[in-house]
This record gives C-alpha cells, sequence and structure tokens, in this order.
C-alpha cells in the first residue's frame, strides 16, 4: 500500500526546486513495520540543471525537505543524479534500496535505466553496510530498550544475509523471516501501536535477543564469505554514460 497522504506529491511539486528522476518511500513502510504514527520518508534523485554544473557558482548536491502535511510528518530527501550514482558504486545498501523501493511515488525514464543497473552493482561487500548498521541499531537499542532499533537490528542483518544468498535487495521484514526467529512477527505487530514504543511484555528476554542477533551476525559473515557476488560493481561506466546523457539532453519529467 502507498501511504502516500492525498495532496503530498503536489506539495512535493510546489516546494522542490529541481525535476525528480525517482521519488519512492523508504523508512519503516518500506521494512514492513510502520505505526500508526510512522513519518513518511520520501527518498529519490533530481537532476540539477546544466548550468549549475557548469557555472562559478556551486549548488547543493543533496536537498532536505519536510513538512507536516494533513497530520502526517514527511521527510524528503533527495541526491543529485551524479551523486547518488556515486553513492551506487560504494556498498551502500540503503541508496539500493531505495532505488528498487516498490512503493514508487514518482519514477521516469531514468529511474528505469538505473533499475535496469542495479544487478550489476550487488557485491559481497555490501555485507560490511548490513553488519555496520546492525552494530550501530542494536548499541541504540542497548541505550533506548525502543522496539524500533531493534527490529531495525534484525532487519538490516535478514537484509543482508537474503543479498548475500539471493543476490536481491529484500527491505520488507515480514518477507524475510525465512532466515530469522519467528518471534519478530510479533514484534512487528507491537510496534504497529507506536514509533518509540518499549519492548513489549511478552517479548525474548535480553540474552535471547542478544545471542540471536550474533548468531545472525555470524551467519551474514558466513554468507559474505561464500557469496557468488562480485567484490566490486561492474557498471561503473553504465553510470557514468548514464549521467553525461541525462546531463546533456536535459531531464523532463513524464
Amino acid at each position: 500500500m502507498n501511504p502516500l497522504p492525498d495532496g503530498m506529491l503536489d506539495r512535493l511539486d510546489a516546494d522542490h526546486p529541481y525535476p525528480r528522476a525517482f521519488v519512492t518511500i523508504s523508512g519503516a513502510h518500506l521494512y514492513g513495520f510502520p505505526s500508526d504514527d510512522s513519518d513518511v520518508d520520501l527518498r529519490g534523485v533530481h537532476l540539477t540543471p546544466l548550468e549549475d554544473i557548469v557555472g562559478l557558482d556551486t549548488v547543493e548536491q543533496t536537498l532536505t525537505l519536510g513538512w507536516d502535511h494533513a497530520g502526517v510528518e514527511a521527510d524528503v530527501v533527495t541526491h543529485d543524479l551524479a551523486k547518488f550514482c556515486r553513492l551506487l558504486l560504494r556498498r551502500n545498501g540503503y541508496v539500493l534500496e531505495q532505488v528498487t523501493s516498490p512503493l514508487v511515488v514518482a519514477t521516469s525514464p531514468v529511474h528505469d535505466e538505473l533499475l535496469a543497473l542495479v544487478p550489476g552493482l550487488l557485491t559481497s561487500n555490501h555485507a560490511h553496510h548490513y553488519l555496520g548498521f546492525a552494530r550501530t541499531q542494536w548499541g541504540l537499542f542497548e541505550k533506548t530498550k525502543e522496539l524500533k532499533p531493534l527490529l531495525y537490528t534484525f532487519r538490516v542483518l535478514l537484509t543482508g544475509i537474503h543479498l548475500m544468498r539471493a543476490g536481491e535487495i529484500q527491505a520488507d521484514l515480514p518477507r524475510l523471516m525465512d532466515y530469522g526467529p519467528s518471534y519478530l512477527l510479533d514484534l512487528v505487530e507491537a510496534k504497529r501501536a507506536a514509533e518509540h514504543g518499549a519492548l513489549p511484555s511478552g517479548a525474548p528476554k535480553p540474552k535471547r535477543l542478544r545471542a540471536d542477533v550474533e548468531a545472525l551476525t555470524a551467519r551474514l559473515n558466513e554468507e559474505r564469505d561464500a557469496s557468488s557476488l562480485p567484490a566490486q560493481p561492474s557498471v561503473h561506466r553504465d553510470l557514468h554514460d548514464l549521467v553525461v546523457r541525462t546531463r546533456l539532453a536535459g531531464y523532463r519529467p513524464a
């Protein structure tokens, strides 16, 4: 389901200064555990006009907007196409999840080309992104005892394991249950009640949670070592050509 409230896309069109190659929904909606009070996280790519690139004045390559729209908090972050492509060429699973998100708000032929290049961007080294993200979220969970960072910890570990095994991006936690403990579905259901709620009373004890996180961390390391994915992306030149062609032709949204 697309959770974008009526009129929010019009607000984006009015407030964002550049045409967008794509805008998708990220965050808890993409990860399969939105709460009733979850923000809507919009992520995407914009195209900076050529005169703002080749002239003397420099412009920001990342634009951030935020609104309270009809009672829904919206957080918008878009990168210039060239910056986004550079991020794609690193071991950055976050931007891969954005471009492949099934929750599409706006798209274009440039988005289609990016999607077509995704298989050549997937590498075994993306495991490092997910391992690092999991460490950060687990540390946050230990500090706050909130349910959200715990679910983020499991989500990124399972996304990483699936990527190493299947060679595809899957960010929806309920779709990754083949790899995780069965109690996660109960935690997902509990998360729907509040964005920053505490662990429910029936949740596993911290010792069990830590053991499961450590086991999945070890498994992600093992899957990385056994993965058939290459160590480096193979589509650097393709992305370069896409950026050049799009810049020179000028981009107009469909």
